[in-house]
C-alpha cells in the first residue's frame, strides 16, 4: 500500500509507515473469487489476461465481448457470469441503500476552499469531472495540483491514494509536483512515486493504457485518474466528416471504460477538455467557443465545469453542467504552489 500521512501538531504532513494503518475497505471483488464458485483457475487467468480483475468489471461487459476471449466458449461465458452474480448484489436496491452506498465517495480537495465549495467538497471519486476551456485556463495546473491533494488523507480532505496519468500534449512536468508537495508539507519524492505516469500517442495507445490499469488498481490504492487531454488525439487521428462517425464511436467507447473505472476501484477520473470555435454562436455571444466532443463527450462527463482566464494569474470556474450542484462560479488563482484561493 501506498505511504500515507498524517499531520504533527505544526501542521506538517508526515510519511508513517502503510502497515500501521487500517486497511479501506475493498469496494470491489477480486476475480480470484470465482475459483470460489466453480470456475476453473485457468479460465480465471485467460479473464486476467483480457484486463478484468474484478467480478464488478467482468459484469460490466457484455457477454458477447467476454467470447471474443481466447478460450472461453458461450457456455463457459455463462457459467463465469453466473458465479459472479452470485457474488455481487447486480439488481435493485432502495434509494437509502444507495445513499448509504454513496457514503463511500471520496471528495478530493483542489486546493481552492472557494472551489471546493463550488464542487460541494472538491473532486468526487466514482464519477467523470472534466474541465474545459482555453489554453493557460488552468486545466493542466488543476491536474497537477489534484496529484498532490490525492494523497493527503482523508481527514485532511484528500484521497490517501495514489494517482494514474495519461498525458496526451506531453504538458506534465515532474518538477512541477515539488513546489505542490512541499505547499502541502508533503516529501516530494514520495509524492512523485505515487503518481504512475504515461505518455499516450494515438487514440488506440491512450484506450490500451486504460486496459493495463485496471491490473494496478486491482493492487494497489488508487484514488485519482487524470486524462489530460481526453479529445487532443482522437482530433488528430481522426479528421474530416468522412470519419466523424467513426471518431465519436470510439471515443464513446473509452468514455465508457473511463466510467467503469470510476465506478469499479472507486476512483476520481479528472479529464480536461478543448474547446473548439462556435460558429451557431451568434453575433451577441462574446465569447463563442464550446467543448470538443459533442454530445458524446456531454453525456459521459458527470460534472463539467469551464474554466476561464481572469486578472493576471486568477481564473473562473463555473459548473457547465452537475445532477447535483447549483450553477455558480469561483474564482482562484495559479500559483508555484498549484491551485490557491484568492489572496486579498
Amino acid at each position: 500500500m501506498a505511504p500515507t500521512r498524517h499531520a504533527d501538531e505544526g501542521g506538517q504532513l508526515q510519511l508513517i509507515d502503510a502497515a500501521s494503518v487500517d486497511e479501506e475497505e475493498e469496494c470491489f471483488e477480486s476475480i480470484d473469487k470465482l475459483i470460489s464458485q466453480g470456475i476453473n483457475a485457468g479460465d480465471v487467468r485467460k479473464l486476467q489476461d483480457a484486463g478484468i480483475y474484478t467480478c464488478n468489471g467482468l459484469m460490466m461487459h457484455t457477454k458477447k465481448n467476454l467470447t471474443g476471449i481466447k478460450g472461453l466458449s458461450e457456455a463457459k461465458v455463462d457459467k463465469i457470469c453466473e458465479a459472479a452474480e452470485k457474488l455481487l448484489n447486480q439488481g435493485f436496491m432502495t434509494g437509502n441503500d444507495l445513499l448509504l452506498k454513496r457514503k463511500s465517495v471520496v471528495r478530493i480537495t483542489t486546493g481552492s476552499q472557494a472551489l471546493d465549495e463550488l464542487l460541494g467538497g472538491g473532486i468526487e471519486t466514482l464519477c467523470i469531472t472534466e474541465a474545459f476551456g482555453e489554453f493557460r485556463s488552468g486545466k493542466t495546473q488543476l491536474a497537477h495540483t489534484l496529484c498532490v491533494s490525492t494523497q493527503v488523507p482523508i481527514h485532511m480532505h484528500g484521497g490517501n491514494g495514489k494517482v494514474a496519468y495519461i498525458d496526451t500534449e506531453g504538458t506534465f512536468r515532474p518538477e512541477r509536483i515539488v513546489p505542490i508537495a512541499e505547499r502541502f508539507g508533503m516529501d516530494a519524492n514520495a509524492v512523485l512515486d505515487n503518481i504512475i505516469y504515461a505518455r499516450a500517442y494515438t487514440y488506440e495507445h491512450q484506450y490500451n493504457l486504460l486496459l493495463g490499469l485496471a491490473a494496478k488498481m486491482a493492487e494497489e490504492p488508487f484514488k485519482l485518474l487524470i486524462v489530460d487531454s481526453v479529445i487532443a488525439l482522437f482530433r488528430v487521428d481522426f479528421s474530416g466528416r468522412g470519419e466523424l462517425a467513426e471518431r465519436q464511436q470510439k471515443l464513446a467507447q473509452m468514455l465508457s471504460r473511463l466510467t467503469k473505472i470510476a465506478e469499479e476501484f472507486n476512483v476520481a477520473v479528472y479529464i480536461t477538455n478543448q474547446v473548439i470555435a462556435d460558429p451557431g454562436g451568434g453575433m451577441f455571444i462574446t465569447d463563442p467557443k464550446k467543448p470538443a466532443g459533442g454530445h458524446v463527450l456531454a453525456h459521459a462527463a458527470t460534472i463539467r465545469l469551464m474554466l476561464r482566464k481572469g486578472k493576471g494569474e486568477q481564473r473562473v470556474c463555473k459548473i457547465f453542467d452537475a445532477p447535483n450542484l447549483p450553477e455558480g462560479e469561483a474564482v482562484f488563482q495559479v500559483t508555484s504552489g498549484g491551485i490557491m484561493d484568492v489572496k486579498d
